[in-house]
């Protein structure tokens, strides 16, 4: 009976998704510590290090079908670990006392860590997949909506006029950036572990360090240069990275879920019958896939700063700091692939509205093109007094609910050097874009393969 949300069989896809729960599943983490154990035999065998009859054998039994899970359960409760039961279990499932040889040289957070690395992998590349699909999308908005005026919003105010193709292209910088992050990070985090009670090897004075590279080799890791049981920071960057894509995800929902507001109605979430729906309020239309990205990323959030904190290991082992990572790896990827989901699921089907992006800008009469019109005005009689000018003219036009060009035209220090033509062009919100255009290209010619 699951107890975790993420887990949950009514609430599990509105937080995760089944692709990463696998990864992080007991049958995945028990089937990744079954793998460095043959991997670990099959090498040690052909070195010579143990039989190769034993090598056989060992791998022979590293099959997750073979192994009693719920005696694992009980087994893991009393040794504090699941790897030693496991290896118990192999050494009786192995004939003729060949598993003795199993686990040879090796010692628990070995097999462990080297495990993580492989799930961590496989989690990373379903990262991976996501962020190219959600970079596809933001980049076909930012496009289509390279020059449609919208209000860009300055401490929740209207300020001055953007394109919506360039609110898209800053959130698409940034998910291209994470791109790079995680090509970056890789080489870094994928590397195994096999070094022995302290990290010295010195249960396999000859041989450990061939050993440790073959098996590196044949599980497709790197091989360390020292061991890294106590230096933890390659673990803790991947949950860092995690939380940083999850402030992008954020960020990108608080934004559609305030232009989602009935008082702005600029865009909308993905239609489909009854998704958003209130129980008491029939025209209701909430943000769904914008509420999970924030309860996603804020659960995580947390989580990551607990993966710093295991980074404060002591001597050649922790006791504590490392099993902090089992509790908040899993859930970070979880509730990240969550919210990469309902991100993609958004940016795919983002509704624009807009006629009524256009309807906003006009909303004040003309008072978010006031900078253009200081601009405008400032040849002509400096910068200061047209700033001082302009600012009386906006107060005017708020009090008397006018529209500021009409106020303009009416002003002799701006009739003198501006006609009605000229003002009606700087008065266009459509006319004071800047070079969001330009901006929006320059995003796109360096996508990666979008």
């Amino acid at each position: 009976m699951p107890a975790s949300i993420i887990d949950s069989s009514i609430l599990g896809n509105l937080f995760s998704t089944e692709a990463m729960r696998a990864i992080f599943s007991d049958e995945t983490r028990t089937a990744k510590y079954l793998e460095v154990e043959a991997a670990l035999a099959r090498v040690q065998g052909r070195l010579g290090l143990i039989p190769a009859a034993a090598a056989a054998e060992i791998e022979r039994n590293c099959r997750i079908d073979r192994i009693d899970l719920e005696r694992l359960r009980q087994q893991t409760e009393r040794a504090g670990s699941p790897v030693i039961g496991l290896v118990q279990q192999l050494v009786e499932l192995c004939v003729d006392g060949q598993g003795e040889y199993c686990h040879w040289g090796a010692t628990t957070q070995d097999i462990t860590d080297t495990a993580t690395v492989l799930q961590l992998r496989e989690a990373l590349d379903l990262v991976e997949g996501d962020l190219r699909g959600l970079s596809a999308s933001l980049a076909d908005l930012a496009r289509r909506h390279r020059d449609t005026p919208v209000i860009g919003r300055s401490n929740l105010q209207q300020a001055v006029p953007v394109t919506f193709g360039y609110k898209m292209a800053g959130l698409l910088s940034a998910v291209e950036r994470h791109r790079r992050r995680l090509d970056e990070l890789r080489p870094r985090l994928l590397v195994g572990q096999f070094a022995g009670a302290a990290g010295t090897l010195a249960s396999l004075p000859e041989g450990g360090l061939e050993t440790q590279r073959l098996l590196m080799v044949e599980l497709g890791l790197g091989q360390p240069d020292i061991a890294w049981h106590t230096q933890r920071d390659a673990i803790a960057e991947v949950g860092c990275f995690l939380g940083l894509v999850g402030g992008t995800l954020g960020k990108f929902a608080t934004d559609v879920k305030l232009m989602m507001q009935t008082e702005v109605a600029e865009v909308y979430e993905p239609f489909a019958h009854g998704r958003g729906s209130s129980s008491t309020m029939p025209q209701k239309r909430n943000p769904v896939s914008c509420i999970y990205i924030h309860a996603a990323v804020a659960a995580a959030r947390p989580q990551v700063t607990a993966l710093l904190e295991a980074v404060v290991a002591e001597h050649e082992r922790s006791a504590g700091p490392w099993q902090i990572e089992w509790a908040a790896l899993p859930q970070i990827c979880c509730l990240m692939a969550g919210a990469l989901a309902h991100a993609r699921f958004l940016a795919a089907g983002l509704e624009v509205d807009v006629p009524r992006m256009r309807a906003n800008l006009d909303l004040t009469h003309g008072l978010v093109v006031s900078e253009a019109v200081m601009m405008g005005l400032a040849p002509h009689l400096g910068r200061e007094r047209a700033h001082h000018l302009v600012y009386d003219l906006c107060r005017t036009a708020i009090a008397g609910g006018r529209p500021l060009v009409e106020l303009l035209a009416e002003t002799p220090e701006v009739a003198d050097h501006l006609d009605r033509p000229a003002l009606d062009r700087l008065c266009d919100p459509a006319n004071y874009l800047g070079l969001a255009g330009a901006m929006v290209d320059r995003v796109l010619a360096r996508l990666a393969d979008c």
